[in-house]
């Protein structure tokens, strides 16, 4: 499970240069970025966020009530 503490000071990496790129964070499993044209959604595994861009990037077009619970290792 993520802190709190540390929810409140992650940020999507490709936002975060431009705009504020703040996450929520879903099911306990993902964050997902909040910017309206990113959707990007970083895995959270083995209570490690996964924060790659290149990751992020796999699940943009998957809606997160489709996310997988767990998130799929690679």
């Amino acid at each position: 499970m993520i802190s709190p503490d540390l929810l409140e000071i992650l940020r999507c990496p490709n936002c975060v240069r431009e705009r504020e790129g703040m996450l929520t964070l879903i099911k306990d499993s993902w964050l997902v970025c909040q910017e309206s044209d990113c959707g990007r959604k970083y895995p959270i595994r083995d209570d490690i966020p996964v924060m790659l861009i290149d990751e992020g990037d796999k699940w943009v077009s998957v809606a997160v009530e489709d996310l997988p619970i767990p998130p799929p290792g690679d």
